[in-house]
């Protein structure tokens, strides 16, 4: 397929652009930065003007896209102003599948979070391990995510497209794995719920969504199927969320946000594991 990656510079964004083309995709980079050649285009996504006509073809790039995936955005809170945060994401986000609307592209992923599902968990879930039936927002980076969930809910509806919304947490670097060290202590990942996925990984996840469409919109978590801490699940369950409920078939080391919907569904089968 030829496809279209927003935020191709940044960390998921340049593993997704390499595993697609490792897969024999041809893909296209949209993004503010990237690397000079055929493979980018740079884009303002907050531009709806270049948004549409980046998705209608480039020249010399490409001349229509076969499928669409969305990752571009300001990647956490604090970097601007709280309500920039909101306002960027959102107007990006929009433009973006609205274009793709526009344009035809009946197969789009695009990034969630787990900020729509509860991060930082200052309250504690209705039940562990975390599913994708679960929604709060409690940070303007979440609240955006929760918007454009709902956005594309009602997208979804205009036609035939499929939607996949992916619902990361912490993406880790193959780089990044000395943060690991931490792993027994008592709080290491507390507002992440213990999770984790490594961005290759996380490429994959999005490699599955592509391959397998449905017309509609769905919604899956996307996170290493083992946790980020050291001690057993059932044990960091009752110490973070005491008299929360938890899944009798908690696996030993099973991650507390679910990815059991991605792997019956998907197929999704981590390759990293930092233990």
């Amino acid at each position: 397929m030829i496809i279209g990656v927003t935020g191709s510079s940044g960390k998921l964004g340049r593993a997704t652009v390499d595993r697609l083309r490792g897969e024999g995709h041809e893909v296209i980079g949209f993004d503010l930065v990237g690397p000079p050649g055929a493979g980018f285009t740079r884009v303002d996504l907050g531009d709806y003007g270049q948004t549409l006509d980046a998705l209608l073809g480039v020249t010399a790039r490409h001349d229509g896209l076969d499928a669409l995936v969305h990752l571009a955005a300001i990647p956490v809170n604090g970097l601007v102003p709280d309500a920039a945060t909101f306002h960027t994401n959102v107007t990006a986000t929009f433009n973006v599948l609205h274009a793709a609307h526009r344009v035809g592209i009946d197969n789009v992923v695009f990034a969630s979070s787990i900020t729509a599902m509860g991060f930082p968990f200052d309250e504690a879930p209705p039940a562990l391990p975390v599913d994708e039936s679960y929604t709060s927002a409690n940070n303007t980076y979440g609240l955006g995510k929760v918007a454009e969930e709902a956005i594309v809910g009602q997208l979804a509806r205009w036609g035939r497209t499929s939607y996949t919304a992916l619902r990361f947490t912490n993406v880790v670097a193959e780089n990044e794995y000395d943060t690991f060290a931490r792993a027994a202590e008592p709080g290491y990942r507390r507002d992440l719920i213990g999770s984790w996925v490594d961005a290759r990984d996380g490429a994959l996840a999005v490699s599955l969504a592509l391959a397998k469409p449905r017309p509609g919109f769905r919604v899956y978590n996307v996170a290493a199927p083992t946790s980020g801490t050291a001690d057993p699940s059932r044990i960091v369950a009752e110490r973070w969320f005491p008299g929360t409920p938890i899944a009798d078939d908690l696996g030993e080391y099973e991650s507390l946000m679910s990815t059991r919907k991605i792997q019956a569904e998907l197929g999704f089968a981590a390759e990293h594991d930092w233990r």
